[in-house]
C-alpha cells in the first residue's frame, strides 16, 4: 500500500509539473519571435489594451503594413544596491495615512522602495507609493526631441533640455539622502527650449516638495518678457509647450499627479510586451529608423521583450474631479522597476482618449550599473480622438540622458549648476 501511494504522489507531482511548464510558457514568448500583422492576434495576452487597438486599426493612428516586432529576451535591471540597502533598512517604517475625506498619503519614509512587497489592503494604493518613489539617478540631464505631426501630416519638432534633481530621498553612490541645500524640496525638474528658435529660451521649472498633501509648484520663464511667472497648480491639464503633453504627463514615465489626490485600484498582473534596450544610441537617435507617422522603433533599433507588469486604474479624488480632463489612467507599471511601461488615458466619459506608450532604453549610471530609470525614452501620446500625436526621443545624433557625474560635462555644459533647479536660474537662461 505505501508503494503504490508512493507511485501515486509521484505521477501527481508529475502532472503538476507538466502542468506548471504549461502555463509558465503561456506566460511569455520565445525569443527570436516576429509579430505581425498577420499573426498579432496570437499575442494579445501580452498587450495593453491601447496596444491592441494599434494592431486592430481601430483609429486613426495603427500599425503600418509592414510593421514589425521582434521578440528578444528578457532583461534584468535591478536597482543600486543603495537603493537595496534603504530599502531593507527603512521600508518597515513607512505607513498609510487616511485621512476623514477618504484621501491618502504616508509616513515614515526615508529612503527606498516604501513597499517592496505591496500586499492587500490597499495593494493599488501601494503600488502607486512605489511609482511615485522608484530609484532615478539623483540628477538626469540631456537632450529631449519631439515631433508633432497631425492626420494632415503637418508636422512641428521642438527640441529642449531636460535636467531632473532628486533632492531628497537619495540612495545613491557616495551621496547624502538629502541635500542641505533645499530642505523640503523632493525633486526639480527643468525643460527649457533649445529649438526652434522662435520658441527658445522658454523654460520650465516644476518644484516638488516631500511633503506629499502640497501640490508642486510651476514657474515658467517666458523670453519674450524677460522674466518668469508662476503657473496655477490647478492648471494640471494644460498642454506643455503646445504639445499633447498634459503637466500631469511630464514626470518619469508619465504620470505627474501625486499620491494624495487620487484613488487607485489594483486591476491584475500581467505579461506585456514593451522595449527596454536598444544597445546603440546613434541608432535610435535617427527618426529613419522609426516606423513613419506611428514613430514606433523598427528591428533596427531593438527587441522588444516580455515583461511582468502591475496594472492599476487611477483616478481624480472625487472632490478634486470636477475642473479635471481625465476620468482615468490605466497604468501598466513594470514589476521590476515600478516604471509605467504603457499608459491608456480615458476621457471624463470614459472613453479612451490618448495612448502612452513609454519605451525606456537602458543606459550606464556611473556606479550604478544600467538602469531604465533613467529619463531616456522612446515615448508619445496618440490622441486618438483628435487625430493628433507628440512623439519624443531622449536623443540628439547619439546624446542621450546621462545620470549624476556624468553631467558635470554633457552636451559641452555643466548641469550641476543652479541654473536649472532654482527659480532665480531661470532669469539667467538668456545671459
Amino acid at each position: 500500500m505505501g508503494v503504490m501511494r508512493r507511485l501515486l504522489f509521484v505521477a501527481v507531482l508529475a502532472v503538476l509539473a507538466m502542468g506548471a511548464t504549461s502555463f509558465a510558457a503561456e506566460q511569455t514568448i520565445p525569443p527570436g519571435t516576429i509579430i505581425t500583422m498577420r499573426n498579432w492576434q496570437q499575442y494579445t495576452a501580452f498587450m495593453p489594451d491601447g496596444m491592441k487597438d494599434l494592431f486592430a486599426g481601430k483609429y486613426f493612428w495603427k500599425m503600418p503594413p509592414d510593421f514589425q516586432m521582434v521578440v528578444g529576451p528578457f532583461h534584468d535591471f535591478p536597482p543600486p544596491k543603495e537603493y537595496i540597502e534603504d530599502t531593507k533598512k527603512y521600508a518597515g517604517h513607512v505607513q498609510i495615512i487616511n485621512f476623514p475625506d477618504g484621501r491618502h498619503s504616508i509616513k515614515g519614509y526615508v529612503a527606498g522602495l516604501p513597499f517592496p512587497n505591496p500586499q492587500a489592503p490597499q495593494k493599488g494604493y501601494k503600488i502607486l507609493v512605489d511609482e511615485w518613489y522608484f530609484y532615478f539617478p539623483h540628477i538626469l540631464c540631456g537632450p529631449i526631441v519631439s515631433r508633432l505631426l497631425d492626420r494632415f501630416g503637418n508636422r512641428y519638432d521642438v527640441t529642449a533640455l531636460l535636467v531632473l534633481r532628486r533632492h531628497s530621498y537619495v540612495s545613491d553612490y557616495k551621496t547624502p539622502v538629502d541635500d542641505p541645500s533645499f530642505p523640503g524640496v523632493y525633486t526639480t525638474y527643468y525643460l527649457g527650449l533649445i529649438a526652434p528658435e522662435q520658441a527658445k529660451y522658454l523654460a520650465q521649472l516644476t518644484v516638488y516638495y516631500t511633503d506629499p498633501a502640497k501640490l508642486n509648484d510651476l514657474f515658467m520663464f517666458i523670453p519674450a518678457l524677460r522674466r518668469t511667472l508662476r503657473l496655477s497648480t490647478g492648471a494640471r491639464c494644460a498642454p506643455w509647450a503646445g504639445t499633447d503633453w498634459i503637466q500631469d504627463d511630464t514626470r518619469l514615465g508619465g504620470w505627474n499627479g501625486g499620491i494624495t489626490n487620487v484613488e487607485v485600484k489594483f486591476l491584475r498582473m500581467q505579461n506585456i510586451l514593451s522595449f527596454v534596450y536598444a544597445p546603440d544610441p546613434k541608432v535610435w537617435a535617427d527618426w529613419d529608423n522609426f516606423y513613419p507617422r506611428l514613430f514606433l522603433p523598427k528591428p533596427i533599433v531593438g527587441k522588444w521583450e516580455v515583461r511582468p507588469v502591475y496594472v492599476i486604474d487611477v483616478r481624480r479624488d472625487p472632490a478634486m474631479q470636477k475642473n479635471y480632463c481625465l476620468g482615468k489612467r490605466i497604468q501598466y507599471l513594470d514589476k521590476e522597476t515600478f516604471v509605467p511601461l504603457w499608459n491608456d488615458l480615458y476621457d471624463k466619459q470614459m472613453k479612451l482618449w490618448k495612448m502612452l506608450p513609454y519605451l525606456s532604453p537602458a543606459v550606464p549610471i556611473p556606479h550604478e550599473g544600467v538602469q531604465i530609470n533613467s529619463q531616456n525614452m522612446i515615448t508619445g501620446i496618440y490622441d486618438v480622438q483628435n487625430d493628433h500625436l507628440t512623439w519624443s526621443i531622449t536623443n540628439m545624433n547619439g546624446q542621450y540622458v546621462k545620470g549624476n557625474e556624468d553631467c558635470r560635462n554633457h552636451m559641452g555644459r555643466d548641469f550641476t549648476t543652479s541654473l536649472y533647479d532654482t527659480v532665480s536660474g531661470l532669469s539667467e537662461i538668456m545671459r
